[in-house]
Parts: structure tokens; C-alpha cells; sequence
């Protein structure tokens, strides 16, 4: 911003595009019978959730039932030793709606088989690029799966849940929305197959100036109303020490990057994915290694002060040295020692609004080999 850099292609500034979308959500999820109070819960902090802390439960009586879609928290949540503890308890009802058997879906007292997306009708809306998508469905839901629109208007019908949208079908709960966000109607759409929702040039890079009365940027954010911990962070742009920093205890920094053919735990049930990823392995320098006794393809075990994992050692001259990664989210199954690699990260909510620091934690690294 300082140098004018923002305004020209691959200026250095990159802005998610999901505020260009601008649907109209009332009707889709219901925020017309949103309630005034109703509690919200971290789901970051499903371990502590589950286990009763009060102030994860923020005044509320413990969570006693779980209907869980398109997650899989066995395996993402931080801090897995403690979501383990919770999904454990003999008086906590679990159904999980799923389309494989993921660590997840083995914990369900109720499991619904679920539709992938070549099978049901869809609305997408992205971050990443600025198309407005229509998906129809192409082949027919095998066996009992159904879609998550139809289980939750069928469990709405059994619970007596009154809304327009329980009694509507996904083709017309899509075609409302389009119409109620002024766009073309689903016929339209579908035959379309996108819709571009880009603004001018000067618009999207902000040549008229930025959203505020001045049109000015603002360098110093109001982190207080982003956040209860926004107090926390500086008030200008600036290095923040506030990672989790090796130390001799724990002299390494890890970070979980997506694997090449997984996208978090999504494909890790895949033979396809699963045949070209192979296993877990942690990748690390050898000049890191050498000291160690750690050689490529032996034994390790990495732990934080969440845990320990054991998987094998990868040895890879183009990591920085003092760094070591493990890609992609694997089933415990996959590690020696039935632990996932989140067993190793801390659910300590960051600033300023919360969430994981999945990509900050501090580890040891031993050879298993004797």
C-alpha cells in the first residue's frame, strides 16, 4: 500500500473473493428462525467441548449429541488426544454423515451414508476465484445415500421443525436463492454453467479508492471488535513474537501442509490418492538428521507438548533446515502408533477471534532405530 505496488498486476496483494458473491442466505440456512442466544460453540475446541470445560461451553449445559457433515474431527481438530477423550463417553450420542468409513464415522452410535457431489444438486460460491457455480447431479446416489439438504429435511419432518425451506427440494432452494441474490434464475445457470461475478478493473483493484468515506487505507485495523483477543496484537503492521519458538526441549518447528493428492482428510480413503501418497513420513534435512542417527526411511517419533506421533523419517535437502513437515491429514491408522499428526497441535485459540494455529507448534524429533 505504502508504494502503490497494490494497483498493478502481481502487485503483492491477494484478497480472498467470497464478498463478491453477495447471496442471499435467508432462506438456505434459515437465519430468519435464527434464534437471539442461541449458543455457539468453537469447533476448534471440540476436545475441551466435549470434556466439559466451562468455558468452552460458555454457560451452557454439556454437549450430549453430535450430528456431524462434511468433517471428519477425529482426524482435523487440534489437540486430538483430548477429542479422542470426549468422543469417547459412553453418554455422548454420535451420528455422522459420511461417504467413507473415516476415523470419524467409527465412533457413530448412527451412521447415514452420504452422496458425493457428482450426485446431488449444488450451489458454489469460492474463495480462491470469482465464478458463480450450478453443479446438477450426473449419476444417481447409490444404495441409501442420500444428501445432506434431504437428511436434514427428513430429520426436520420427524422432529416437527417447521421452515419453507424443510419442504422444498435442492432445486428450488437453489433457484430461490439465485433469484432472492439477483442472479439468473437455475435453468439459467445450468445452462450457463457459470456466472462471472468480477467487478470492473478499477473496481477490484481498488484504483477509486478503498471502502471507507476518505477512500483511504487504514493501516490499523480495529482488532478489538475483530475479537475477544484482538487486544493482544499490535496496532500497526509489524513482526509479532508470538509463535511457538524451538527450543532445546523442543528444537524443531513443524508444519502440516496439504499433501499433493489430499486436500486435508478429504482422498485419504481414496486408493487412488492413497496408492500415490503411500504413507506418512515426516520430511526433514539430513544435515538435521545426521546428528540424530536418523536415517531416510527410519523410525522417528516427533512430539510437542500435545503429544507424540510415530511415522518414518523422509530426508529432503530442500526443507529449511530447523524445520521439519509432515503432508497432508493421515487416519491414525496410518502412524505406528495409531495417533494422527494433530495429536501434536495445541487447541490454544489465537488472535483475535479464535481458531488453531495449526502450522505454529515447537517438537522434538528421536530415532526410533537402535
Amino acid at each position: 500500500a505504502v508504494t502503490g505496488a497494490w494497483q498493478f498486476p502481481g502487485g503483492g496483494a491477494l484478497l480472498g473473493s467470497s464478498d463478491l458473491f453477495k447471496l442471499n442466505k435467508r432462506l438456505i440456512e434459515g437465519l430468519d428462525a435464527q434464534r437471539a442466544g442461541t449458543r455457539m460453540l468453537d469447533m476448534s475446541r471440540i476436545g475441551a467441548i466435549l470434556c466439559g470445560n466451562p468455558a468452552d461451553l460458555r454457560g451452557g449445559p454439556e454437549v450430549r449429541a453430535l450430528f456431524i457433515q462434511n468433517t471428519n474431527p477425529m482426524a482435523v481438530a487440534p489437540d486430538l488426544n483430548l477429542v479422542q477423550r470426549g468422543f469417547a463417553r459412553e453418554d455422548l450420542f454420535i451420528c455422522v454423515h459420511e461417504q467413507f468409513m473415516t476415523e470419524t464415522a467409527r465412533m457413530a452410535d448412527i451412521l447415514l451414508p452420504a452422496t458425493c457431489f457428482p450426485e446431488h444438486n449444488d450451489l458454489y460460491q469460492t474463495y480462491g476465484q470469482v465464478h458463480l457455480q450450478v453443479s446438477r447431479p450426473v449419476i444417481s446416489p447409490p444404495g441409501e445415500c442420500r444428501s445432506n439438504h434431504r437428511v436434514i429435511c427428513d430429520l426436520a419432518n420427524r422432529l416437527g421443525a417447521e421452515h419453507p425451506g424443510f419442504g422444498m427440494s435442492e432445486e428450488a432452494l437453489i433457484d430461490a436463492t439465485l433469484k432472492a441474490s439477483g442472479y439468473p434464475d437455475l435453468a439459467a445457470m445450468t445452462e450457463a454453467r457459470w456466472l462471472d461475478c468480477s467487478k470492473t478493473f478499477a473496481e477490484m483493484n481498488f484504483l477509486n479508492g478503498f471502502n471507507w468515506p476518505d477512500g483511504r487505507f487504514r493501516f490499523a485495523p480495529d482488532w478489538h471488535a475483530l475479537g475477544p483477543l484482538g487486544g493482544s496484537m499490535p496496532q500497526l503492521p509489524d513482526h509479532w513474537e508470538v509463535i511457538d519458538n524451538a527450543s532445546p526441549e523442543y528444537p524443531f518447528r513443524l508444519i502440516t501442509p496439504p499433501a499433493r493428492n489430499f486436500l486435508n482428510s478429504s482422498f485419504s480413503e481414496t486408493p487412488g490418492s492413497l496408492a500415490k501418497e503411500q504413507k506418512p513420513r515426516l520430511r526433514m534435512h539430513p544435515e538435521d538428521a545426521q546428528p540424530l542417527g536418523i536415517a531416510n526411511g527410519g523410525k522417528v517419533a516427533v512430539g510437542s507438548r500435545s503429544g507424540e506421533v510415530r511415522l518414518e523419517a523422509a530426508l529432503f535437502s530442500g526443507i529449511t533446515r530447523g524445520v521439519v513437515a509432515v503432508e497432508g491429514i493421515w487416519p491414525g491408522s496410518a502412524f505406528a502408533g495409531g495417533q494422527g499428526i494433530n495429536t501434536l497441535i495445541s487447541a490454544d485459540p489465537i488472535a483475535p477471534a479464535g481458531g488453531a494455529g495449526f502450522h505454529d507448534t515447537a517438537v522434538w524429533v528421536q530415532s526410533l532405530d537402535k
